[in-house]
């Protein structure tokens, strides 16, 4: 039953039994948790609030690159130790091509020779795609790229 009136001040002394630990309330014979079946007042031991989870990143659609998409295209500078020591082969990448169309976290997925990464890193950083569109909006998409690195003799 609520109160005919609202006290202005809490009595805060502890109860001359101690503190209530086993979870049931005086005149409450079967024992309820928190002592509380129904109630409208404040929870004293209100329950933990799970945080909500991150926001999902922007969705991001496969796609494979063709050659009819890349508008600015810096070629790779074969490294002169790799030349020395005879590397030569494909380095795969793996990039989101932004809504703008750049090239953004870009990686190595495999590689045919360490000596061949970075140069093949520094071209495809620089090079620019006509933005992939969806639903005539552009859209991020992922996307693999190889360079390969052929010694001429």
């Amino acid at each position: 039953m609520p109160p005919r009136t609202i006290p202005t001040s809490t009595d805060r002394t502890p109860d001359a039994q101690g503190p209530n630990t086993g979870g049931t309330g005086p005149d409450l014979p079967q024992g309820l948790p928190n002592g509380v079946e129904h109630s409208t007042g404040p929870l004293l031991d209100a329950p933990a609030v799970t945080p909500r989870p991150a926001a999902p990143p922007p969705p991001r659609h496969p796609s494979i690159v063709t050659e009819g998409n890349v508008i600015y295209r810096v070629l790779p500078v074969y490294p002169p130790i790799a030349k020395q020591i005879g590397a030569q082969g494909p380095v795969v990448l793996h990039a989101v091509i932004g809504a703008d169309g750049a090239v953004q976290n870009l990686r190595v997925v495999s590689s045919a020779h360490p000596t061949l990464n970075d140069a093949a890193l520094a071209a495809v950083a620089q090079w620019r795609f006509r933005p992939y569109l969806l639903n005539g909006v552009p859209v991020e998409v992922e996307a693999q790229i190889t360079v390969n690195f052929i010694m001429s003799h």
